[in-house]
């Protein structure tokens, strides 16, 4: 798949990030992780998302990396394409970016570098030095420390024609705004805050329709439906799910820092498609948690 092709698949439909699975002692689970994606990937995902943010991309090796990416391209070959995550320091970040591409996924997403903070022209040295490390296309993720501005954009589009799409995870409409003005359809746009539902009709309203959905992973069909009612701006849907479910479940989802990755797999285990724990540093959900996401799953109906 080449550039082109991977931002047009990005300029409409729902995307999501699926849950890497861990066996009891946190090692990953191929066969787990095999039968979860045969599960989401007929539900009509534009694209999957694989060893993402909430994929716990942050605590994998370099070892494993290769393996997870390559069971995502084989098991949904021909069915839902694969965008690999990759980021970290420059340099396991086009490590990533490579094997990703080696193994037959059609993009990346480049997610932040973490931790240190850096000014403008470092950011672009490290979003061009991943680009140039490949063929095929890049979506970049704006998150934490990595904060590109339209100009910065800009330079990097001109000089890199595989920079393809930009996904915000900042949530600052200004900023927002003042990119897409910049750069127009040069980019896909992806929305992609933390339970993305929450902002869509927001993000649609300013160009940005597209949203990739953490919830895929254990109400795809209630998923879907949220994501046909934004694009077809059916208000009553979009207003009984967000009272309903997405309000409630994101005071949840706020109770202890990192449970956005957390109730994720919480909700996986509860509807029989357990991923097994998350890794240090997150946490796994409490009993009297685990209870009040199940009874907010179980009013949604079968899935």
């Amino acid at each position: 798949m080449n550039p082109q092709e991977l931002k047009s698949i990005m300029g409409s439909g729902l995307l999501s990030f699926p849950l890497t699975d861990f066996d009891a002692n946190g090692d990953f689970n191929k066969s787990s992780y095999e039968k979860r994606l045969e599960w989401l990937a007929p539900y009509g995902a534009s694209a999957l998302f694989a060893a993402g943010g909430t994929g716990e991309f942050f605590s994998l090796t370099g070892d494993e990396y290769p393996g997870i990416i390559k069971t995502a391209v084989d098991t949904c070959r021909g069915v839902v394409p694969i965008i690999a995550g990759a980021g970290g320091p420059t340099r396991f970040a086009i490590q990533c970016a490579q094997e990703a591409e080696k193994a037959g996924a059609h993009g990346i997403l480049l997610l932040p570098h973490y931790l240190t903070e850096a000014g403008q022209e470092g950011l672009a040295a490290h979003v061009e030095a991943v680009c140039k490390s490949v063929k095929f296309g890049v979506i970049v993720y704006n998150r934490a420390t990595s904060r590109l501005k339209p100009e910065t954009l800009a330079g990097l589009a001109e000089r890199n024609p595989n920079l393809v799409g930009f996904k915000d995870g900042i949530g600052d409409i200004e900023a927002m705004v003042a990119i897409y003005q910049k750069m127009g359809d040069r980019f896909a746009y992806l929305g992609g805050l933390p339970t993305a539902e929450v902002y869509a009709a927001a993000y649609k309203a300013m160009g940005t329709p597209v949203y990739s959905s953490a919830v895929f992973n254990f109400i795809p069909k209630t998923a879907v439906q949220f994501y046909e009612a934004v694009r077809d701006d059916d208000m009553a849907t979009q207003h009984r799910l967000l009272k309903n479910f997405f309000m409630p479940y994101l005071e949840l989802r706020n109770i202890t820092p990192g449970y956005a990755v957390s109730i994720v797999k919480a909700g996986a285990k509860i509807v029989g498609h357990d991923a097994g724990p998350v890794r240090a540093p997150l946490t796994d959900l409490k009993p009297a948690e685990m209870e009040k996401l199940k009874a907010l799953i179980d009013a949604l109906g079968p899935q």
